[in-house]
């Protein structure tokens, strides 16, 4: 059977949210206020590091212990803004998904049914305490949502090649009340041009998730890992949520085949990594 690192690739990308300080209680707002004056924070590839550490023994360890204490943080307007890891809740989530990524033979090969029950068991027992939990991040593999492209424009994409030994970096940030007002934006179109669909779907999921952070929050869409799967020339040259508000604001005109031309843009695009996963 497949070893565990094998299998799970890091070819992830990620929805990061990042509330003002203001937005915490005490004590969390303090450690969050004397953590982000720490000159060694650890990175995005130190959080990748760590989760992918835990699947290395055996049996694996899919869900952390301990919850972390760390967080990715940035300054906006002046105000600082943390995004916390909080590891063990997205662990407990992603088991949850696990099933539609992966056949049930090679996901008994990676984490043994018993490991699957105990982690379940250990969630729901937290969650009766923690009934209103929601992680700062969200992550996707192998792909970056369509749903996800609605809260940006192209003006706020951020591209850096990279260089000897460091990764290309492409993401996009935005400040909450424009994410929001994209969203809804975004839904009436869609709304407007199809009865139902599983983009409405998405964005209604995404647009509730937001609802939950503060309104002076920073929003981040962040390629991570998926760079990696990417050509350089298709990064540099991806605009792929210029593509999303072309398609919407044709939408929005009734113009049918402009919003099929920007969705088979996305489509020709993305071919590449679809089939790098079929691949592996």
């Amino acid at each position: 059977m497949p070893k565990v690192s094998s299998v799970i690739v890091p070819y992830a990308t990620y929805l990061r949210v990042y509330e003002p300080l203001a937005a915490f209680p005490e004590p969390e707002r303090g450690h969050w206020a004397r953590y982000a004056r720490r000159p060694d924070r650890p990175s995005c590839q130190d959080e990748l590091r760590r989760s992918l550490a835990d699947l290395v023994p055996t049996p694996p360890v899919p869900v952390p212990v301990h919850e972390s204490d760390d967080a990715f943080v940035l300054e906006a307007d002046g105000v600082v803004c943390v995004c916390p890891w909080r590891t063990r809740l997205r662990a407990w989530q992603a088991l949850g998904e696990l099933a539609e990524d992966f056949p049930l033979p090679v996901l008994d090969a990676l984490l043994p049914p018993v490991v699957r029950h105990q982690a379940t068991q250990d969630y729901e027992r937290w969650l009766a305490g923690h009934p209103d939990a929601r992680p700062w991040i969200r992550t996707a593999t192998w792909q970056v949502p369509i749903n996800w492209f609605v809260l940006f424009a192209d003006e706020e994409r951020e591209y850096g090649k990279g260089s000897a030994g460091e990764a290309p970096v492409l993401r996009y940030r935005t400040p909450m009340v424009q994410a929001r007002r994209r969203v809804a934006r975004g839904l009436r179109a869609l709304r407007d041009a199809m009865d139902e669909s599983l983009l409405i779907d998405g964005l209604v999921d995404v647009g509730r998730w937001l609802e939950e952070f503060h309104p002076r929050s920073v929003v981040e869409l962040d390629y991570g890992g998926l760079v990696h799967a990417l050509p350089a020339g298709t990064l540099q040259d991806d605009h792929s949520a210029a593509d999303v508000a072309e398609g919407i604001a044709a939408l929005r005109r009734g113009d049918g085949e402009g919003a099929g031309e920007a969705y088979g843009r996305l489509v020709e695009r993305w071919r590449s990594v679809r089939d790098l996963r079929s691949a592996n």
